[in-house]
């Protein structure tokens, strides 16, 4: 148990940010999944990217507020500004996301749940870089 337990502590970050990652990922699908099963039709171009948008929102909402306290710890307390940097970061992802939908279902024909899962990995490594990177970076003393 020791053992697990320094393993752990040893890559702390990119455990939390996996498993907040996963909770994230299930928080803005269950968002997409609502929207597309009830009042928006993923085969119509428009009303997919309106889903998109709607689990991009929800998404960055959760994240952050997980992110901040459970990944990278931020004690900044210029919140604020933290929150713009953080979903200004995610814009980038955002555009991604779009694209890869774009490309997969509308484009080649793909099933939007196979496209949403596929694209979800590759935005998780994407957000990943730029959080760490951009804005929770910490401060060199």
């Amino acid at each position: 148990m020791k053992k697990l337990w320094a393993t752990y502590k040893k890559h702390e970050e990119i455990i939390n940010y996996l498993i907040v990652g996963v909770c994230t990922t299930i928080f803005s699908l269950i968002f997409y999944f609502a929207s597309t099963r009830t009042f928006l039709d993923p085969n119509n171009p428009l009303e997919l990217q309106i889903a998109n948008i709607i689990k991009w929102v929800s998404g960055v909402l959760f994240a952050y507020v997980t992110n901040k306290i459970f990944v990278f710890k931020s004690k900044r307390k210029d919140i604020l500004k933290e929150f713009v940097q953080f979903t200004s970061s995610r814009v980038a992802t955002l555009f991604l996301d779009m694209f890869v939908m774009w490309l997969m279902v509308t484009k080649m024909g793909i099933w939007d749940v196979i496209a949403t899962l596929v694209s979800q990995v590759l935005v998780t490594v994407g957000n990943y870089i730029l959080s760490k990177l951009l804005v929770f970076r910490k401060k060199k003393d």
